[in-house]
């Protein structure tokens, strides 16, 4: 029983290091599948699976500022995109040129930008909850 118990351990632990390998190596969607694995495989492996949350917290914490950095350079085009044809569409209508095609057209920008800007505020909210999630983590 016992020999059977410290070959799950060092199963458990063998699989936390493949994740922290695959981490590591920058193949998070990888480190993520080895954490699932090891939370579903070993549920009562409880030293490895708090290990395990840690790192965890690592590789979501990743995802996200990757996923924000991404997202900031697509608000940034957004943005410019938006000013571009708002400036040409508020010149139209001072000139009494502005058509439906073109306000639509600002709308549309206007909704995608906002889209995007909504997307980059959440993954700062995530960045933040993650952030303290670790202190806390820490401090117990």
């Amino acid at each position: 029983m016992a020999c059977c118990g410290n070959s799950e351990k060092e199963q458990a632990k063998q699989l936390l290091l493949e994740a922290q390998t695959h981490f590591e190596q920058g193949d998070l969607e990888t480190a993520r599948a080895d954490i699932d694995s090891l939370r579903k495989t070993f549920p009562n492996i409880v030293e490895t699976r708090r290990g395990a949350l840690k790192l965890h917290q690592e590789i979501e914490l990743k995802v996200a500022q990757n996923e924000l950095t991404k997202t900031d350079s697509l608000l940034q085009i957004a943005n410019r995109e938006y000013e571009s044809l708002q400036a040409k569409v508020e010149a139209d209508k001072a000139a009494l040129k502005a058509t439906p095609e073109e306000l639509t057209s600002l709308t549309r920008t206007r909704i995608w930008r906002d889209s995007i800007r909504t997307q980059f505020e959440t993954l700062g909210a995530k960045i933040h909850y993650i952030r303290q999630r670790q202190k806390e983590t820490e401090s117990k």
